[in-house]
């Protein structure tokens, strides 16, 4: 089974964007990912990275990063670029520095950008595909950005409007597919 991790979201439950995580990851599922997520209330409660001994939580996260064939991560957009929340998450990455795959080495890595503008998604993406290069992952060739409006998801959750819905599907799709051929070319 091809296991795919999903990180992202704001401190708000059920913020858009993790909204647009849980369809990416449902897209992931559809193309026959076994799908985790690890929203926002979860990463609002871990430490800074480097204020000290790594609590269980970070262990966790580092943990289910190691186990992922493939990564989904999702990020507001504050003020043009990817949110504290997530880019602390990322920053425990470090704690894999000496693994055998260090960071996401060879990971396939689908990106999803939440804005309330054009230029804030597009420049958060942008960031977001330099923070998985730095980490040694492979963004998928299609990421979503986002432009929310009032509306754009319901009250459950779906998205309504069907063009973005398929563009977050096809994220999480091409996580699995480009996660399956790294494992067939080792």
């Amino acid at each position: 089974m091809t296991r795919i991790l999903g990180i992202g979201g704001a401190t708000q439950p059920g913020s858009s964007t993790e909204k647009a995580l849980r369809i990416t990851l449902q897209g992931a599922a559809d193309a026959g990912g076994e799908v985790r997520m690890v929203d926002g209330a979860w990463l609002s409660a871990l430490p800074h990275y480097g204020a000290g001994e790594a609590c269980a939580q970070a262990q966790a996260l580092v943990e289910a990063v190691r186990g992922a064939d493939g990564l989904v991560i999702a990020s507001p957009a504050y003020h043009g670029s990817v949110s504290g929340l997530v880019k602390n998450a990322l920053d425990h990455l470090q704690e894999t520095a000496s693994d055998p795959r260090p960071y996401i080495d060879g990971v396939a890595v689908g990106l999803v950008a939440t804005a309330y503008g054009g230029q804030a998604g597009a420049t958060t993406m942008v960031a977001l595909r330099s923070i998985v290069h730095s980490l040694r992952g492979w963004p998928t060739p299609y990421g979503a950005c986002v432009q929310g409006r009032k509306g754009l998801f319901d009250e459950d959750g779906r998205c309504t409007d069907p063009e973005i819905e398929g563009q977050l599907r096809l994220v999480g799709a091409q996580v699995v597919e480009f996660a399956r051929r790294t494992a067939a070319a080792a």
